[in-house]
């Protein structure tokens, strides 16, 4: 069983507002016994089958002649949850066995940000003097704490199965592949870093500098605490544009490959051409990753996923900026090899 294709249609162009183009978004959720949550967070007992949800955004209920609202899509990729096993590295002492711990991790968040119970959890069998720093890893690849869990779960493991298994270490810190991370604040400094850059990139910085510091922690504490209403308060100002313009000045984009050694790809990208036509993700692609967009009868060999979905390459990128971005501002793009089976 892999986890399922989440595929996001476009009504016809003609249907299409000029600025907000509404997605309806199909839902494959994975259901066991009439259930499609994950508990909170729990150790499994020994025998026990979780029930399983999708690793993408939460399902919309799509009749097919319905179209999701513009604010539902923003929730729905808020409240976008992975369940997850977290596993203790078999190299580590142990007074005890470690019980395996299940999370339902967010999409938006950061891995570091949303982990202390699994540390609680796993230092209660281990001692003082062998725990250094929390690291994680997926199938011996270190998993980088200041990328947005979502796009962990869509770079490495989106078509393996669910749960995720991530396996936990308090040694040997990976110093070349992974930045240490000891308190939130580093997190909190990341994140408004990213911020600071998108929005300098979307509108020379005015939006967010004219905020006052009660403004960015308002930003922060709604990430923080998993509060969508406290943090698009304030993150609705980051969108606004004014409408002569079309949309932002340039989108905040970063796109993902697992064959590359460079972390991804950044380049200035506006999102209305130069005669007036609206950029569309596939015209964002073109330009940056052109094997990533088959030619007329070719074989797909990549598979685009934002937020665990596929967005069709005709979607309006200035509307993928609006509403699939992360907290951080920027859309993240990953670029995968298409599924041989």
């Amino acid at each position: 069983m892999t986890t399922p294709t989440l595929t996001a249609l476009l009504p016809p162009s003609k249907l299409l507002a000029k600025h907000r183009q509404k997605v309806l978004l199909a839902s494959a959720a994975l259901c066991f016994l009439g259930c499609q949550k994950f508990p909170e967070c729990v150790v499994a007992p020994p025998g026990k089958c979780l029930p399983l949800d999708v690793g993408g955004i939460s399902p919309l209920c799509a009749t097919g002649s319905s179209m999701a609202d513009d604010k539902d899509v923003l929730r729905d990729v808020w409240f976008g949850r992975i369940p997850t096993c977290f596993t203790l590295n078999q190299d580590e002492v142990t007074d005890r066995e470690a019980e395996p711990y299940y999370l339902l991790l967010p999409r938006v968040s950061y891995l570091t940000l949303v982990t202390d119970k699994v540390k609680k959890h796993f230092l209660k069998v281990m001692r003082p003097e062998d725990v250094e720093e929390m690291w994680f890893e997926y199938e011996g690849t270190p998993l980088k704490w200041h990328y947005p869990i979502g796009v962990l779960f869509d770079l490495h493991a989106s078509n393996t199965v669910l749960p995720w298994s991530i396996t936990v270490h308090f040694k040997s810190f990976p110093d070349r592949d992974l930045l240490h991370c000891l308190s939130s604040s580093v997190i909190e400094a990341h994140f408004m870093s990213s911020i600071k850059e998108a929005d300098a990139l979307k509108h020379k910085s005015q939006v967010v500098n004219d905020m006052q510091k009660k403004d960015h922690k308002q930003l922060w504490m709604g990430l923080q605490n998993d509060k969508f209403d406290q943090f698009w308060a304030m993150n609705r100002k980051l969108m606004e544009y004014a409408t002569e313009d079309g949309g932002f000045r340039y989108i905040p984009f970063r796109i993902y490959q697992t064959m590359s050694d460079r972390p991804f790809i950044q380049k200035l990208f506006r999102p209305i051409s130069p005669e007036g036509n609206v950029h569309t993700l596939g015209d964002l692609l073109k330009e940056m990753y052109p094997a990533a967009v088959p030619n007329d009868g070719e074989q797909k060999r990549y598979q685009v996923v934002i937020h665990g979905i596929e967005p069709l390459l005709e979607t309006p990128l200035q509307w993928l900026s609006e509403h699939l971005s992360h907290p951080d501002n920027f859309l993240h793009i990953c670029v995968i090899p298409a599924p041989t089976d």
